[in-house]
């Protein structure tokens, strides 16, 4: 059910010839229907060591359209452990897709306020901090952080590079110069760089306002390989939108036949093309888009 490796997928529009750069997109929403993109590279890790410690409930956290929470959810289903997910912000009466597909999965669903919220996040997610009873004893209950990002989530994403490698030597293409992967906790982006060699470069797109994710990121891991950057693609905040951006995926799909969402992938696929378009790669320059996927209610038709 697992489609391991995920597909390599060179593309070529007017901008790819005029700029004469070759971009491939690592298919990474084609791993799962359900636990897809770097949710299942983070989560993999996690659940064996939860299994390990033969512990029978996943607890996470996360907004109302994460990704983790309903990829976290679907795993539970598949494997038979018990799930939690507590939610930032109001319970409303009709859920979106998302809440709606993991409490199906049978996800426990529990919400803090905005304020809550950030005070729990202030005090690195300690479950003790908040005044909740799971109906579940602490010792069954194995917590993964907001987006997975931990340093399992660093293993399973740096085997992203390990893919690539391999593929393309299949391809015939002798390397990469730059990687480029949407960013929110920035796991993904600090697993992919801990295998580059130099001088290839990692490139996180963030998609939220966060003016010190950089920095963040190089706390919040002892990453090997600190040869990254960010730039910002937004549009004003997490899952904000705009006409241009709408335009931008709506053609995308329609020529490459490549599912994009409005809250990570379309700014992603955005940002990189201004980037060839403004000249910013050199002549020659292959580039690896990695797709990680889309927040399920969040896809634009």
């Amino acid at each position: 059910m697992f489609q391991l490796p995920s597909p390599l997928q060179p593309i070529e529009n007017e901008w790819t010839k005029k700029f004469n750069v070759q971009v491939l997109v690592k298919r990474d929403d084609l791993i799962h229907p359900e636990v897809s993109g770097n949710k299942w590279r983070k989560l993999k890790y996690n659940i064996q060591e939860a299994m390990q410690q033969r512990k029978n409930t996943l607890l996470t956290f996360g907004g109302a359209f994460s990704n983790h929470i309903t990829a976290t959810a679907a795993a539970g289903k598949y494997l038979h452990l018990n799930t939690i997910g507590i939610i930032r912000g109001e319970e409303y009466d009709a859920l979106n897709p998302s809440l709606q597909f993991a409490k199906q999965c049978g996800m426990q669903l529990y919400y803090l306020s905005r304020k809550e919220y950030k005070n729990l996040r202030e005090n690195n997610f300690d479950i003790n901090n908040i005044n909740i009873d799971f109906n579940t004893p602490a010792n069954d209950i194995y917590i993964i952080p907001e987006g997975g990002a931990n340093e399992f989530a660093l293993i399973g994403c740096s085997e992203i590079v390990d893919e690539i490698n391999v593929q393309l030597k299949e391809l015939n293409i002798p390397n990469f110069d730059f990687i480029f992967s949407a960013c929110g906790t920035g796991a993904t982006i600090a697993g992919i760089s801990n295998r580059l060699q130099a001088p290839q470069k990692a490139i996180g797109v963030a998609v939220l306002k966060h003016e010190t994710l950089k920095s963040e990121i190089m706390q919040k891991f002892p990453l090997l390989n600190t040869d990254f950057s960010i730039v910002e693609a937004h549009f004003g905040g997490y899952a904000k939108t705009h006409p241009e951006l709408i335009k931008f995926i709506v053609n995308f799909q329609q020529q490459h036949h490549i599912p994009l969402d409005f809250v990570y992938t379309g700014k992603l696929f955005y940002k990189l093309f201004n980037l060839i378009e403004t000249g910013y790669f050199p002549s020659g320059a292959t580039i690896i888009a990695v797709h990680t996927g889309g927040v399920m209610n969040a896809k634009v038709a």
